[in-house]
């Protein structure tokens, strides 16, 4: 059974642990609050989400024996999202699990003293969440999701896998404190292997509806209008919830285009490159478990990721008409047939 689907079935049967299992007599139960920007189906979360219930289980913690977990499936709606952050931090749980920058900061608005440990966040101390990587000082740490030096990394990949491109449209959002260095770094390193950068920005509108849909659509297909074209994809929220439109629209122009996510990829995307985002969550359980055992998440240093994965759809690339090199093959930690 591959991984993915293991953990998405372990999701399920963690909401699933019987009630019965209820506190033996003197044990404490920890409360810990979940917020995540996306729907509860959504599958580029759900692998996430049970790789941490996993990790907490295996670190001694059980639903209704010595814990109870408030999760809350916030999508993207900025308005949603601070609504859930303001009930979370109202029910002062013991520590608040948050994933991403647009989940931290309204937690961070809404208690300056609940921990919270965040699972994946570009820029920790310039999106002004931590005062330092080593030295958090405030009641939030976690693990970062991206080195800026990624960028250049994405558009190497790009014209490794599509020689031809000379063009790059680089979808992002404004609103991500790494953006802007993400992209400066891109447009660096594009001189050199002959590339022009067009910067796409997605609206930050706060939730998916049909204008945001429209614009990326009308974006796209306005870049796509001249040939040697190519697309990167930079992290954010809104771009991961507009994933199967994104990869839909990437295929439709004949556009070779590199993402951020390996859900992208699963999705039809060609190939993406960053971090291992199962891993982020299993390694935010044990920060949680540290937390509820005592640690302060000042003490606590913000982490870089450790395992980052290639991974590259064949179909895709045949679709588009392009051979994979196979050095690039060999490297890869998932092939998609």
């Amino acid at each position: 059974m591959r991984r993915r689907e293991f953990i998405t079935l372990l999701v399920g049967a963690a909401v699933a642990w019987p009630l019965a299992a209820r506190a033996q007599q003197g044990e404490r139960i920890r409360r810990i609050g979940i917020l995540l920007p996306a729907a509860a189906d959504d599958a580029g979360f759900q692998a996430p989400f049970g790789a941490f219930l996993q990790a907490l289980a295996l670190l001694g913690w059980t639903i209704g024996r010595n814990v109870r977990i408030d999760t809350r499936w916030a999508t993207t709606d900025a308005a949603e999202i601070r609504r859930h952050a303001a009930e979370l931090g109202a029910l002062s749980p013991d520590v608040i699990l948050a994933s991403g920058t647009s989940t931290a900061g309204p937690l961070l608005q809404a208690t300056r003293t609940v921990p919270i440990v965040f699972s994946n966040i570009g820029d920790p101390v310039g999106g002004g969440f931590v005062n330092s990587l080593a030295r958090p000082g405030g009641n939030a740490t976690g693990f970062m999701s991206y080195e800026y030096t990624l960028g250049g990394k994405w558009l190497e990949l790009l014209k490794e896998i599509a020689p031809g491109v000379t063009r790059v449209a680089i979808l992002r959002d404004a609103a991500v404190s790494i953006g802007p260095v993400q992209f400066g770094v891109i447009q660096a390193v594009a001189p050199s292997l002959r590339v022009e950068t067009n910067p796409i920005n997605l609206r930050d509108a706060g939730k998916i509806n049909m204008r945001d849909a429209g614009e990326i659509e009308r974006a796209i297909a306005a870049f796509a209008g001249s040939p040697s074209g190519g697309l990167i994809v930079t992290p954010s929220a809104l771009a991961t919830a507009h994933r199967e439109l994104i990869v839909t629209l990437a295929a439709q122009h004949k556009l070779p285009a590199v993402y951020h996510r390996s859900v992208f990829v699963t999705n039809g995307g060609l190939i993406s490159y960053g971090p291992d985002f199962i891993d982020l969550f299993r390694r935010a359980a044990v920060y949680v478990d540290r937390i509820l055992k005592g640690e302060k998440p000042a003490d606590l240093p913000v982490q870089a990721p450790n395992k980052y994965e290639l991974v590259i759809n064949l179909k895709t690339a045949k679709a588009l008409g392009l051979e994979i090199p196979p050095t690039l093959l060999v490297r890869a930690d998932e092939v998609i047939e």
